[in-house]
This record gives C-alpha cells, structure tokens and sequence, in this order.
C-alpha cells in the first residue's frame, strides 16, 4: 500500500479547492449587486432553495467528527454508533413538521431570539454565552483538530500545525461571503463528499473482498465482514454483567443498548437538529414549504452517512485484525481508533487519493464555516447588537460578524496547537457528544415547553438551564463517588482511568427527565410568571403537512423500519 499522495492527487485537490473558492466568489459578487444586509449575511434570507438547504444542512453537519471520529467509533464499536445517524433522519422529520413552523411563524432569524420572544431577555442572554462557549471550544475547535489529524496522516505527518492554518483559511474564505455562499459552496461540499466518501467505501471493501481470496468485489466484501466480524453489525449492546469482558462493558459504556434509544440519544438529536442554531439557521430565511423539503431531504441523505463513514471503520477493523494497517492505525507511536479512515483511504489508487482528501476536505471546511457563521450570528445579533451598540447599522454588524469569524477560528488553532483539551486522547465523536451533553438535556425542555406548554415561566426556564447544567456535572462527575456505582437509577462502570462513570447517553437521560420536573414544578409555583408569559404566535394549521411531505415521511420512516429490523 502506497500511502503518500503522489502528484496527481494534489492536482485533484487543487482542482476541486479552485472550484469551490471561484464558485463562493462568483456567488458572493454575483450578490453585491445590491448591498449585502446583516439578514442576508447571517441567514441569506429567502435566497436558498430546498435541495440548497438540504445540502447545507448535510454538509455542516458531516465533518471531522464523523468522516474521522464516527469511523474511528465505527472501528471500536461497529453499526451501533449508526444509530446517531439513522434516529437522526427521524428527528429531522419531527423538527420539519412540528419545530420549523413555529420558528417562521414567529419570524425567529437565531435561537436566542426564541428564547427572548419565548420568555426574557435573560433567559437569552444566558443561552447566548452557553452556546457561544460550546461552539468555540468544543464544536469548532474538535472539528478542526480531528480534520487537521487526518489530512496530516494522509499527506505524511510531517505538516500537523501549517494544515491547521490552511483549513482555518480555506474555512475563512467561504465563511466571509455570508450564509448565500455557505449554502451554495455546500451543494458542491455535498458532492464532493459523496462522491470521494462512496469511492472510499467501494475501494475498503474489496480490499477486503482481496484479503480473503474472493476477488475485487465490494459486495463480497461486505459479506466477509458480516462473517468475520459479526459483533460489528449488532446495532444493540447487552447490558453487562458478572461475565462481561472489558470490552463488552466499554462498548456499553459508549452507546448503552435500549436505554440510549429512550433517553439520551433522542435528546442530542432533537436538541442538536430543532433547537441549534448551527443547524437550523439554513432554513430559518426560506418559506415552510421550502424549508420542509429542504430538511427532509437533508434526512434522506443523512440515511446514507454509515456507508460513508461508519462501513470504513469496520473494513479498517478486520484488516488491522488481519495484519493490515498496523502502522497506519498509530500515532507518534501510539494506536489511535481515529485513524481508521485516513488508513483506508491509503489503499486508494493516485488520483483517487486526491479526491478522497478532497472529500474529507470539503465535509471539514463546510462544518467550519457553518459552526463560525452561526458564531458570528448569535454574538452580533444577541450580544453585541443588544448590549454594546444598540444603533449599530447593516454594515457595522456585517463587518462585526466577519470579525468574529476570524476571531473564532484564531482561538480554535490556539487552543489546537499544542491540543489544550485533550481531544487527540479521546474518540473525538465521543468527546463532542459527552461535552454537548453537557448543556443539551438543560436546554432541550425549555425549547419543548416554550413551544408546547403555554403556562412554561421565564423563571422556569432560567432554573430548567442552570439546574440542567448542575446536574449535568454532578452525574458525570460526583455521583457515582456519593451515591456509589450501582443504584436504582443508574449502573456506573470503571472507564479507562480506572474511575467509575455512568454512561454519558444515561446521564442525558435522567438529566433531562429531572430538568423537566424541575420546569414544571417552577411554573406551577411561580404563579406571578404565568400571568406574564409571552404566548408565542401559533396557528394550528401551520402543522398541515401536504401529500408530497407525507410521502417521503413515510418513506423515510420505512427504511429506518428495515434497517433496524435487519441490524437489531
């Protein structure tokens, strides 16, 4: 296997990198016809189309974190860690249908302004920071360094902090321009990545069709992995027990069997798709029919992800059990799960190489972009905009969001340099989610009351936020030390310190559940808050779903159906 990109693999890249930057700057100045408005910069409002909306959507949500930390967890656990986007596809179809139109019917433009139309000025501003904090210093800056990780493996190691910058600036180029030219520079991000992500998966496949003497034929060798490595395509792990080997209990650990479907997973989902500005900004300038059909085809594609990122993972597992990749799965004498996909990407012949870089190129520089954009939106509209100049004009908070894209990404690579947090220790899709796990079951209910409970208080909320947040780190950090590791509510199990921990999708579980009590019991105590509650704009017809969003509902709904059926 001839792991170093040849000449013909940078022409490849450059080819696509050329393409995508004249493309976003066709865009961009196509647009300066008229003056670029701080709406359009933030949310190009009314200027992305359905299939536009669903790329974007799909391009910033695919990343590092998956084509890397998803394969690497693909290598370790196998199709369980599928589920995050299997369910996800169904989540998208809730946010659709029942999320989305309030957003538009309120005329939300960021998540904060929900809150504030919702409840209070202080509810938003607190959530403002909250996000502001998890998108710099764990969204933005995971993404970056796992990216950074695996272009440097792929083009020879030698390069870790000057990749850094390029993609840091590369993400910059796009990100300036405004959402217009996010959305529109993520439909050919989209393609890339398909195109270099199936290519990977084909290539991984017969080769591992080649190492068991059936020939160079993919689907023989996804059968060799259905035979040799069983274990790798159960979708639900067993609770452990007495018997349980270290292996079984950390793979429990990770993604906790039938608990992980009732609790935790279906919160970062929901949480992640209908209440993150991140995600939702693409949709929030279009009309709800726009916006419908851009985001259920957004959970089409998001049903194709685990061929891309996740059957990688499994064929680099059975290679590397069968002497294969041994030296390509470590780093600086160090075995790594994160490698996975960049070690499989060796086996690509030249040319091929390039565009699978290009594709993992593309999926990291349109979750930059994307994450620094929404960045820049919430500090100008919801910090900077209400507290520092309330008479700022359309240029100065354009220009304002520019900067904080620059600054954004400047903390990210310092942070990054020497790998302050310590992501390169850990699986880094499992770092994103346990940290986001953080704040999402306390941010969740007060998104799902505000939208479906009308008696829900501001106070309610402002306790739901910093009680959920409480909880949080109790569960993760304390409890099992005060309560011990076996209660009615929770088992905890020795992680790789040797220090008991609950499984972080339970955590979520039972932090949400108690946050939602807490809300609750507020609300209903706070009897001067309910006579001041701001109603939101609701119409139930709103809800009216038409034929062509019902069909591919249903579809959608029946292919989830059959692949559990098939994988349970």
């Amino acid at each position: 296997m001839n792991k170093a990109l040849q000449t013909q693999d940078y022409i490849v890249f450059l080819i696509y990198f050329i393409a995508v930057a004249s493309y976003g700057f066709w865009v961009y100045y196509n647009k300066k016809k008229t003056r670029t408005t701080s709406t359009e910069f933030f949310l190009a409002e009314g200027q992305l189309t359905w299939w536009a909306i669903g790329a974007s959507l799909i391009a910033s949500n695919i990343s590092a974190e998956q084509f890397i930390g998803m394969s690497g967890n693909g290598f370790r656990l196998g199709l369980a860690i599928a589920s995050y986007e299997w369910l996800a596809a169904v989540s998208l179809i809730i946010v659709a249908v029942f999320f989305m139109p309030v957003y538009l019917k309120n005329h939300i433009f960021t998540m904060p302004q929900f809150l504030k139309t919702r409840y209070n000025e202080t509810v938003a501003m607190i959530m403002a920071i909250f996000w502001l904090f998890l998108y710099i210093f764990v969204n933005l800056t995971s993404i970056l360094y796992l990216g950074t990780l695996a272009i440097n493996n792929l083009t020879g190691g030698d390069g870790f902090h000057l990749i850094m910058i390029g993609l840091a600036v590369f993400a910059l180029i796009i990100t300036l321009g405004g959402m217009k030219v996010i959305g529109y520079t993520d439909v050919i991000q989209v393609l890339v990545l398909l195109i270099g992500g199936l290519i990977t998966t084909y290539i991984a496949l017969t080769v591992v069709s080649e190492k068991f003497g059936l020939g160079a034929d993919a689907l023989a060798g996804f059968n060799q992995l259905l035979i040799v490595a069983p274990e790798h395509f159960d979708m639900i792990f067993d609770k452990p027990d007495a018997n349980s080997t270290p292996e079984q209990i950390n793979h429990y650990s990770s993604l906790p069997g039938l608990a992980m479907l009732v609790a935790g997973m279906w919160i970062a989902n929901l949480n992640y798709w209908g209440c993150n500005q991140y995600i939702t900004q693409r949709a929030l300038g279009a009309d709800l029919k726009t916006a419908r059909t851009g985001i259920l085809f957004a959970s089409f594609l998001k049903l194709l992800m685990p061929l891309l990122v996740v059957v990688p993972g499994i064929a680099a597992y059975v290679l590397y059990q069968n002497g294969e990749l041994q030296a390509q799965m470590m780093t600086n004498g160090e075995f790594r799960e994160d490698n996975a996909y960049s070690a499989v990407l060796g086996f690509l012949p030249t040319g091929l190489r390039g565009l699978s870089m290009a594709a993992l190129t593309a999926a990291i520089v349109a979750s930059l972009a994307g994450k620094a954009n929404s960045i820049s939106t919430i500090y100008t509209l919801d910090i900077y905009k209400k507290y520092f100049n309330k008479e700022a004009s359309e240029n100065k908070m354009v220009w304002t969001g520019r900067l904080m894209v620059i600054v954004s990404l400047v903390i990210a690579i310092a942070v990054n340099w020497n790998d302050t947090l310590g992501i390169g220790g850990k699986g880094g899709f499992e770092f994103i989610q346990k940290y986001t796990g953080y704040i999402s079951p306390a941010i969740f209910p007060v998104f799902l009351f505000g939208f479906f409970w009308k008696k829900t208080t501001s106070n309610a909320a402002i306790s739901g936020i910093i009680g959920g947040v409480v909880l949080a780190i109790l569960f993760d950090k304390f409890l099992p030390g005060i309560a011990g590791h076996e209660t009615w509510l929770y088992t905890a199990y020795l992680n790789g310190d040797g220090v008991y921990e609950i499984p972080f999708l339970i955590q979520m579980g039972w932090v949400f559940f108690f946050t939602t009590i807490l809300i609750v019991a507020v609300s209903l105590l706070d009897v001067k808050g309910r006579a001041n509650v701001k109603a939101l704009e609701v119409d139930t017809t709103m809800y009216k779903i038409s034929k062509g969003h019902w069909a591919m509902i249903i579809i959608i709904l029946l292919l989830v159906a059959v692949i559990y059926a098939r994988f349970w």
